[in-house]
Protein backbone atom coordinates (compact mmCIF):
# COMPACT_ATOMS: atom_id res chain seq x y z
CA UNK A 1 0.00 0.00 0.00
CA UNK A 2 1.73 3.16 -1.01
CA UNK A 3 1.26 7.09 -2.12
CA UNK A 4 -1.93 9.02 -1.18
CA UNK A 5 -5.34 7.06 -0.01
CA UNK A 6 -8.43 8.63 0.61
CA UNK A 7 -10.29 7.32 3.43
CA UNK A 8 -13.83 7.96 5.55
CA UNK A 9 -12.42 7.01 8.53
CA UNK A 10 -8.81 6.34 9.59
CA UNK A 11 -8.12 4.59 12.82
CA UNK A 12 -4.80 4.43 14.95
CA UNK A 13 -4.42 1.48 16.70
CA UNK A 14 -5.10 -1.81 15.68
CA UNK A 15 -5.82 -3.80 18.88
CA UNK A 16 -9.21 -4.42 20.58
CA UNK A 17 -10.50 -0.65 20.55
CA UNK A 18 -9.52 0.13 17.05
CA UNK A 19 -10.77 -3.04 15.68
CA UNK A 20 -13.88 -2.80 17.34
CA UNK A 21 -14.33 0.66 16.07
CA UNK A 22 -13.98 -0.52 12.51
CA UNK A 23 -16.17 -3.37 12.52
CA UNK A 24 -19.19 -0.97 13.61
CA UNK A 25 -17.73 1.34 10.47
CA UNK A 26 -17.54 -1.50 8.19
CA UNK A 27 -20.58 -2.97 8.89
CA UNK A 28 -21.31 0.88 7.80
CA UNK A 29 -20.22 0.84 4.56
CA UNK A 30 -17.51 3.21 5.66
CA UNK A 31 -13.94 2.65 3.65
CA UNK A 32 -11.66 2.65 6.99
CA UNK A 33 -8.21 2.13 7.26
CA UNK A 34 -6.61 0.82 10.54
CA UNK A 35 -2.77 1.54 11.30
CA UNK A 36 -1.19 -0.60 13.93
CA UNK A 37 2.57 -1.13 14.75
CA UNK A 38 1.67 -4.93 16.36
CA UNK A 39 2.81 -3.82 19.84
CA UNK A 40 -0.18 -4.07 22.31
CA UNK A 41 0.49 -2.89 25.83
CA UNK A 42 -1.11 -6.41 26.70
CA UNK A 43 1.66 -8.62 24.76
CA UNK A 44 2.82 -10.10 27.78
CA UNK A 45 -0.19 -11.45 29.66
CA UNK A 46 -0.66 -14.90 29.29
CA UNK A 47 -4.61 -15.09 29.26
CA UNK A 48 -7.21 -12.57 29.10
CA UNK A 49 -10.28 -12.78 31.10
CA UNK A 50 -13.56 -11.29 32.13
CA UNK A 51 -14.22 -11.02 28.61
CA UNK A 52 -17.62 -12.92 27.47
CA UNK A 53 -17.16 -15.82 25.22
CA UNK A 54 -13.52 -15.07 25.45
CA UNK A 55 -12.79 -15.87 29.54
CA UNK A 56 -9.12 -17.56 29.63
CA UNK A 57 -8.11 -16.76 25.46
CA UNK A 58 -4.97 -15.36 24.76
CA UNK A 59 -4.63 -11.75 23.92
CA UNK A 60 -3.21 -12.32 20.69
CA UNK A 61 -5.56 -14.84 20.25
CA UNK A 62 -8.69 -12.36 20.64
CA UNK A 63 -6.70 -9.87 18.46
CA UNK A 64 -6.13 -12.41 15.79
CA UNK A 65 -9.89 -13.65 15.86
CA UNK A 66 -11.05 -10.14 15.64
CA UNK A 67 -8.83 -9.24 12.80
CA UNK A 68 -9.75 -11.69 10.60
CA UNK A 69 -13.68 -10.97 11.14
CA UNK A 70 -12.96 -7.42 10.46
CA UNK A 71 -11.31 -7.72 7.23
CA UNK A 72 -13.92 -9.75 5.91
CA UNK A 73 -15.54 -6.28 5.32
CA UNK A 74 -14.32 -5.13 2.24
CA UNK A 75 -14.22 -1.25 2.91
CA UNK A 76 -11.75 -2.29 5.84
CA UNK A 77 -8.24 -2.63 5.27
CA UNK A 78 -5.23 -2.78 7.73
CA UNK A 79 -1.73 -1.15 7.07
CA UNK A 80 0.98 -2.77 9.95
CA UNK A 81 3.20 0.38 11.00
CA UNK A 82 3.57 2.81 12.81
CA UNK A 83 1.49 6.72 12.52
CA UNK A 84 4.60 8.99 13.47
CA UNK A 85 2.69 12.53 12.51
CA UNK A 86 -0.67 14.27 11.82
CA UNK A 87 -1.79 17.57 10.28
CA UNK A 88 -5.35 19.33 9.84
CA UNK A 89 -6.56 19.68 6.51
CA UNK A 90 -9.17 21.35 4.53
CA UNK A 91 -10.91 18.02 4.49
CA UNK A 92 -9.66 16.25 7.49
CA UNK A 93 -6.55 14.79 8.44
CA UNK A 94 -3.23 13.93 6.59
CA UNK A 95 -1.12 10.69 8.66
CA UNK A 96 2.29 9.86 7.59
CA UNK A 97 3.75 6.75 8.85
CA UNK A 98 6.87 5.60 9.64
CA UNK A 99 7.70 3.84 6.29
CA UNK A 100 6.78 7.40 4.29
CA UNK A 101 2.94 6.36 3.08
CA UNK A 102 0.43 9.03 3.48
CA UNK A 103 -3.42 8.42 4.03
CA UNK A 104 -5.76 11.12 4.11
CA UNK A 105 -9.10 10.72 6.15
CA UNK A 106 -12.40 12.88 6.89
CA UNK A 107 -12.45 11.69 10.49
CA UNK A 108 -9.80 10.08 12.75
CA UNK A 109 -9.96 7.73 15.96
CA UNK A 110 -7.17 6.86 18.13
CA UNK A 111 -7.22 4.01 19.68
CA UNK A 112 -3.36 3.93 20.54
CA UNK A 113 -3.40 2.78 23.96
CA UNK A 114 -1.32 4.39 26.82
CA UNK A 115 2.53 3.33 27.85
CA UNK A 116 3.43 2.06 31.07
CA UNK A 117 6.77 3.65 32.59
CA UNK A 118 7.56 0.74 34.99
CA UNK A 119 9.88 1.60 38.14
CA UNK A 120 13.57 0.66 37.82
CA UNK A 121 13.52 -2.44 39.85
CA UNK A 122 14.75 -5.56 38.38
CA UNK A 123 12.64 -8.05 37.67
CA UNK A 124 9.72 -6.16 37.64
CA UNK A 125 9.01 -5.30 33.71
CA UNK A 126 9.94 -9.15 33.30
CA UNK A 127 6.63 -9.73 35.35
CA UNK A 128 4.46 -7.04 34.26
CA UNK A 129 1.20 -8.64 33.07
CA UNK A 130 1.77 -11.94 34.37
CA UNK A 131 2.06 -11.99 38.47
CA UNK A 132 2.54 -8.51 38.88
CA UNK A 133 -0.68 -6.98 38.14
CA UNK A 134 -2.97 -3.94 37.62
CA UNK A 135 -6.73 -5.48 37.75
CA UNK A 136 -8.29 -7.79 40.22
CA UNK A 137 -11.22 -7.98 37.58
CA UNK A 138 -8.89 -9.05 35.23
CA UNK A 139 -6.52 -11.23 36.59
CA UNK A 140 -7.57 -11.39 40.68
CA UNK A 141 -9.74 -14.85 40.18
CA UNK A 142 -6.33 -16.49 39.50
CA UNK A 143 -4.06 -15.65 42.15
CA UNK A 144 -7.14 -15.73 44.70
CA UNK A 145 -6.37 -16.22 48.70
CA UNK A 146 -2.47 -16.10 47.54
CA UNK A 147 -0.14 -14.44 49.21
CA UNK A 148 -0.23 -10.89 47.76
CA UNK A 149 1.37 -8.01 47.54
CA UNK A 150 0.35 -4.64 46.91
CA UNK A 151 3.06 -2.08 45.46
CA UNK A 152 1.87 1.24 46.12
CA UNK A 153 1.83 4.24 49.03
CA UNK A 154 -0.34 6.77 50.48
CA UNK A 155 -4.01 6.90 49.40
CA UNK A 156 -3.73 4.98 46.67
CA UNK A 157 -1.86 1.60 48.78
CA UNK A 158 -4.99 2.09 50.99
CA UNK A 159 -7.73 2.48 48.50
CA UNK A 160 -5.93 -0.47 46.51
CA UNK A 161 -5.39 -2.52 49.86
CA UNK A 162 -9.27 -2.10 50.64
CA UNK A 163 -10.21 -3.29 47.06
CA UNK A 164 -7.46 -6.90 46.72
CA UNK A 165 -8.64 -7.63 50.50
CA UNK A 166 -11.82 -8.96 48.75
CA UNK A 167 -9.89 -11.48 46.64
CA UNK A 168 -7.35 -12.60 49.43
CA UNK A 169 -6.80 -12.24 53.12
CA UNK A 170 -2.62 -12.45 52.69
CA UNK A 171 -1.98 -9.36 51.63
CA UNK A 172 0.75 -7.00 52.34
CA UNK A 173 1.49 -3.33 51.06
CA UNK A 174 5.19 -2.44 50.02
CA UNK A 175 5.54 1.26 50.37
CA UNK A 176 9.40 1.03 48.53
CA UNK A 177 10.75 3.26 51.71
CA UNK A 178 8.66 5.76 54.34
CA UNK A 179 5.03 5.35 54.41
CA UNK A 180 2.97 8.30 53.32
CA UNK A 181 -0.36 6.57 54.60
CA UNK A 182 -2.06 8.42 57.41
CA UNK A 183 -2.29 7.32 61.27
CA UNK A 184 -6.27 6.22 60.73
CA UNK A 185 -5.31 4.99 57.29
CA UNK A 186 -2.82 2.52 58.84
CA UNK A 187 -4.71 1.33 62.40
CA UNK A 188 -7.94 0.49 59.77
CA UNK A 189 -5.63 -1.67 57.63
CA UNK A 190 -4.04 -3.41 60.62
CA UNK A 191 -8.02 -3.94 61.46
CA UNK A 192 -8.25 -6.09 58.76
CA UNK A 193 -4.75 -7.86 58.84
CA UNK A 194 -3.14 -5.99 56.38
CA UNK A 195 0.68 -5.18 57.10
CA UNK A 196 2.70 -2.51 55.57
CA UNK A 197 6.24 -3.24 54.83
CA UNK A 198 8.54 -0.01 53.97
CA UNK A 199 11.78 -1.42 53.06
CA UNK A 200 12.88 -0.52 49.73
CA UNK A 201 12.44 -3.11 46.91
CA UNK A 202 16.06 -3.71 45.65
CA UNK A 203 14.84 -6.90 43.08
CA UNK A 204 11.98 -9.07 42.21
CA UNK A 205 12.61 -12.74 41.79
CA UNK A 206 10.87 -14.40 39.38
CA UNK A 207 10.71 -17.44 37.12
CA UNK A 208 9.48 -16.80 33.70
CA UNK A 209 7.40 -14.25 35.07
CA UNK A 210 5.97 -15.66 37.88
CA UNK A 211 6.71 -13.94 41.05
CA UNK A 212 8.96 -15.78 43.62
CA UNK A 213 9.92 -13.25 46.69
CA UNK A 214 10.51 -9.86 47.20
CA UNK A 215 14.57 -8.85 47.97
CA UNK A 216 14.85 -5.67 49.96
CA UNK A 217 17.80 -3.72 50.82
CA UNK A 218 18.73 -5.14 53.71
CA UNK A 219 19.09 -8.46 51.94
CA UNK A 220 15.98 -9.59 53.25
CA UNK A 221 13.04 -11.05 51.36
CA UNK A 222 9.58 -12.11 51.33
CA UNK A 223 7.84 -15.00 48.69
CA UNK A 224 4.51 -13.76 46.87
CA UNK A 225 2.87 -15.26 44.19
CA UNK A 226 1.25 -11.45 43.02
CA UNK A 227 2.32 -8.16 43.19
CA UNK A 228 -0.49 -5.49 42.09
CA UNK A 229 0.94 -2.28 41.08
CA UNK A 230 -0.36 1.04 39.82
CA UNK A 231 2.33 2.26 37.40
CA UNK A 232 2.69 5.65 35.37
CA UNK A 233 1.91 5.87 32.02
CA UNK A 234 2.37 7.83 29.14
CA UNK A 235 0.00 8.35 25.62
CA UNK A 236 1.36 6.03 23.59
CA UNK A 237 0.90 7.79 20.29
CA UNK A 238 1.58 12.01 20.73
CA UNK A 239 -0.34 12.64 17.48
CA UNK A 240 -3.64 13.15 19.33
CA UNK A 241 -1.89 16.27 21.35
CA UNK A 242 -0.26 17.56 18.82
CA UNK A 243 -3.41 17.88 17.38
CA UNK A 244 -4.55 19.80 19.93
CA UNK A 245 -6.41 17.11 22.01
CA UNK A 246 -6.72 17.95 25.40
CA UNK A 247 -5.39 15.61 28.12
CA UNK A 248 -7.95 14.97 31.69
CA UNK A 249 -5.59 15.57 35.10
CA UNK A 250 -4.63 12.25 35.31
CA UNK A 251 -3.17 12.04 31.78
CA UNK A 252 -6.21 10.39 29.68
CA UNK A 253 -7.20 11.75 26.54
CA UNK A 254 -10.42 13.73 27.54
CA UNK A 255 -13.64 12.92 25.90
CA UNK A 256 -17.66 13.12 26.45
CA UNK A 257 -20.08 10.64 26.80
CA UNK A 258 -19.69 9.90 22.60
CA UNK A 259 -16.36 9.25 22.57
CA UNK A 260 -15.07 12.94 21.29
CA UNK A 261 -12.21 14.35 22.16
CA UNK A 262 -11.76 18.01 22.64
CA UNK A 263 -10.86 18.39 18.89
CA UNK A 264 -14.21 18.38 16.13
CA UNK A 265 -14.13 15.19 14.06
CA UNK A 266 -11.58 13.11 16.49
CA UNK A 267 -12.60 10.30 18.32
CA UNK A 268 -10.48 8.43 21.28
CA UNK A 269 -11.40 4.69 22.55
CA UNK A 270 -9.71 2.23 24.72
CA UNK A 271 -7.18 2.64 27.24
CA UNK A 272 -6.13 6.06 25.95
CA UNK A 273 -9.02 7.49 27.57
CA UNK A 274 -10.73 5.49 30.07
CA UNK A 275 -9.50 3.98 33.61
CA UNK A 276 -11.07 1.03 32.78
CA UNK A 277 -8.15 -0.79 31.00
CA UNK A 278 -9.78 -4.10 29.87
CA UNK A 279 -10.26 -5.84 26.56
CA UNK A 280 -14.17 -5.85 27.47
CA UNK A 281 -14.15 -1.96 27.86
CA UNK A 282 -11.86 -1.52 24.55
CA UNK A 283 -14.18 -3.59 22.69
CA UNK A 284 -17.61 -1.21 24.40
CA UNK A 285 -16.01 1.54 23.47
CA UNK A 286 -14.30 1.11 20.37
CA UNK A 287 -17.99 -0.26 19.08
CA UNK A 288 -19.95 3.11 20.22
CA UNK A 289 -16.97 5.13 18.95
CA UNK A 290 -17.27 3.48 15.62
CA UNK A 291 -21.07 4.25 15.66
CA UNK A 292 -21.02 7.85 16.71
CA UNK A 293 -18.24 8.17 13.88
CA UNK A 294 -21.03 6.94 11.25
CA UNK A 295 -23.76 9.29 12.37
CA UNK A 296 -21.64 11.95 12.39
CA UNK A 297 -20.81 11.46 8.55
CA UNK A 298 -24.60 10.72 7.90
CA UNK A 299 -25.38 14.00 9.44
CA UNK A 300 -23.06 15.67 7.69
CA UNK A 301 -24.04 14.65 4.26
CA UNK A 302 -27.61 14.19 4.95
Amino acid sequence: MTGKNNFDVIIIGGSYAGLAAAMSLGRALRRVLIIDSGKPCNRQTPHSHNFLTRDGSTPAEIAAIGKEQVLKYDTVQFYTGLATRGVKTETGFEIGTDKGDTFSGTKLIFATGITDEQPAIPGFAECWGISVIHCPYCHGYEVKQEKTGILANGDMAFDFGKLISNWTDELTIFTNGASTLTPEQMEKLAQHNIAVVEKVITKVEHDKGYVRQLVFEDGRTFALRALYARVNFTQHCDISVQLGCELTEQGYLRVDAMQKTTVPHVYACGDNSSMMRSVANAVSTGTLTGAITNKDLIDESF
